[in-house]
């Protein structure tokens, strides 16, 4: 059995005990260490009153940068397909 970690992770000046494995330590981390960073810039840039909103917008950016990536990828992979099947033709019409 793979042993687990208990840690402890503050975002928005709460504490959310977690039991993790070793190798998820180090991305959660820096994942709550860039939520806190946004937190801060999204109070210092607007008069946020409840901490929820704050948690909400700062949802919001994170996810709307995963979908760029997964755009982005799809986009990439598209033109990537559109060349292997040029090189395809042309191979096929030299042979």
């Amino acid at each position: 059995m793979a042993e687990s970690l208990k840690i402890k992770i503050q975002i928005a000046d709460r504490v959310y005990p977690m039991t993790i494995s070793p190798h998820q330590e180090e991305g959660l981390r820096k994942a709550a260490k860039d939520i806190e960073a946004v937190i801060k810039q999204f109070e210092k840039n607007y008069a946020v009153r409840d901490k929820q909103d704050v948690l909400a917008m700062c949802a919001l950016q994170f996810a709307a940068k995963a979908e760029q990536h997964v755009i982005k990828d799809r986009t990439q992979m598209e033109v990537t397909e559109e060349k292997l099947t040029s090189l395809e033709a042309l191979l096929q019409e030299n042979l």
